[in-house]
């Protein structure tokens, strides 16, 4: 399976509420907090025409989509942390049919050579799950701040930028997403 990963477009919504369905459909299953009361919000990303919202393909077919922000939310970051030039993540939901793949690594894995490239220190992104926060880690993001949101805790995670050398390897498939 080959990947890549392009910026959203207006055609792309219906593709993005598949996407959400199906992961919040696996996500049900396993009795897990989903995305369906929001599916409509997300799929609105790819036409806000603000170059933010990114689709990840697998075999030519949409399989995943991120947002990325050049802008970390205060939250729980100090001043110092927010001064420090970032990219930061939100939304990356992936089909499930794909999972095997680590779609959601990949899509990781290029915000952070991305960032590299951009001349960016971080990649920061937050979540509400610790399964979330261990997969994160899996990927090489650190634990940055803990913070109690009214729905519950709230986890900031950050990763330095780096080149990630075979990022296309990764997206041909010759190379695992995760070691």
């Amino acid at each position: 399976m080959k990947f890549a990963i392009r910026p959203a477009r207006p055609d792309d919504y219906e593709h993005v509420v598949r996407i959400v369905l199906a992961r919040s459909a696996w996500l049900e299953e396993r009795g897990l907090p989903n995305w369906r009361a929001d599916v409509e919000k997300v799929a609105a990303l790819t036409r806000s025409g603000d170059g933010a919202t990114w689709v990840l393909e697998a075999d030519g077919q949409p399989v995943g989509c991120t947002t990325v922000t050049e802008s970390t939310p205060p939250m729980a970051w100090s001043e110092q942390e927010l001064a420090e030039p970032a990219l930061y993540l939100y939304t990356t939901i992936t089909d499930p049919l794909v999972r095997a793949a680590k779609p959601g690594a990949l899509i990781a894995l290029w915000a952070v050579d991305r960032a590299a490239r951009e001349g960016k220190l971080w990649v920061r992104r937050g979540c509400r799950f610790e399964g979330l926060v261990s997969y994160y880690q899996r990927q090489g993001f650190t634990l940055v701040h803990t913070m109690q949101k009214t729905r519950g805790p709230m986890y900031l995670l950050g990763r330095r930028a780096e080149r990630i050398e075979d990022l296309e390897d990764r997206f041909n498939g010759a190379v695992p997403a995760l070691p």
